[in-house]
């Protein structure tokens, strides 16, 4: 399998604004036609302000455009969409840009070899408006803060801000993979039996909710948490095999809050995506499933960041932000 790692200098940010500007040049959308931002990242630039506002700068947009930080990862492009349908449906906009995205490898120390070889780094940027043709959207989302604890990374905030003892933190397991404070730790173990428990219902739940039958769906876009883990929804759920890929954890990793929009634009660019579910589960412990119409989609697939060679590096950032705070 491959992966993509983002670079120490890279953000998610970064990433989603590249991916914005494409999406845009693309679709010939002007900064000014953009009425909402919303930006679903769990990795942020920095522990404040949030991203939305810094892409919102980045890609110029309108100062009557509201932008918003969602902090969630694996379910995330779910609950953006579905927030951004609300928002579209209710007239408060008529249409907004959807940035997803997460680095889960970046974050992962390397020489972990149960967690480093099942994430890659990636984000997305998605456009939506409100149309007058009859186009449903039919969500069904969940949470279970109970299991809070299972997927989380303890250091770095109010709670536990770093000190000089966590900095140095490092911890080994029975098999000698390695944690610090820097990075996030998952129960493997719990988060499947977890998985297993909600993604294949939630299948259900929602085919029903849309009123369809399995037959009737061309895609099912199931998160990439991983090649076995997606098989056995997928058999549980008695979803066809062939229009619920797996091979996409193959060719990217786990992409967290990125994975089942990855799944999207890795299919084919003439392939006739109308009855679309997306499934997806993980940190919180949250869920999310949506089944849409994709008819007419512009799918923009999959392309590889390339970073300008003009940007800071680390000493020059923080050299930035101390004449930044002396005012020079």
């Amino acid at each position: 399998g491959r992966r993509y790692i983002a670079d120490e200098n890279t953000t998610v940010t970064d990433l989603a604004v590249d991916a914005a500007r494409k999406l845009m040049s693309e679709m010939s959308l002007a900064a000014g036609d953009i009425e909402l931002l919303i930006f679903v990242n769990q990795k942020p630039d920095f522990p404040e302000p949030c991203d939305a506002c810094i892409a919102h700068g980045e890609l110029g947009l309108r100062k009557s455009c509201p932008s918003l930080d969602i902090n969630l990862g694996c379910s995330g492009y779910v609950h953006g969409l579905w927030i951004a349908h609300a928002m579209i449906a209710s007239g408060a906009v008529s249409n907004c840009l959807l940035l997803v995205g997460d680095l889960c490898a970046r974050a992962t120390d390397q020489t972990n070899r149960k967690a480093a070889q099942v994430f890659g780094d990636a984000a997305s940027a998605t456009f939506l408006k409100r149309t007058e043709e009859e186009r449903t959207a039919t969500f069904v989302m969940g949470c279970d803060g109970s299991g809070w604890d299972k997927i989380i990374h303890p250091f770095g905030g109010m709670r536990l801000p770093y000190d000089a003892a966590s900095i140095d933190l490092s911890v080994e397991d029975a098999a000698g993979n390695r944690w610090t404070a820097q990075q996030g730790m998952m129960k493997g173990e719990d988060v499947f039996n977890f998985t297993m428990e909600v993604a294949p219902s939630l299948l259900a739940e929602i085919i029903a909710a849309a009123g369809w039958k399995k037959e009737d769906v061309d895609l099912f876009a199931i998160h990439q948490a991983n090649k076995q883990i997606v098989e056995n929804v997928i058999e549980k759920a008695e979803i066809p095999a062939e229009k619920a890929p797996t091979d996409v954890f193959s060719k990217y990793a786990n992409n967290s809050t990125n994975s089942v929009v990855m799944v999207l634009c890795d299919q084919p660019e003439n392939a006739e995506l109308k009855k679309t579910i997306f499934c997806a589960f993980g940190i919180g412990l949250s869920w999310g499933a949506t089944a849409v119409d994709l008819t007419g989609l512009y799918n923009g697939g999959i392309s590889t960041y390339v970073p300008p060679v003009n940007r800071m590096n680390r000493e020059q950032q923080i050299e930035h932000w101390i004449k930044h705070f002396k005012g020079e």
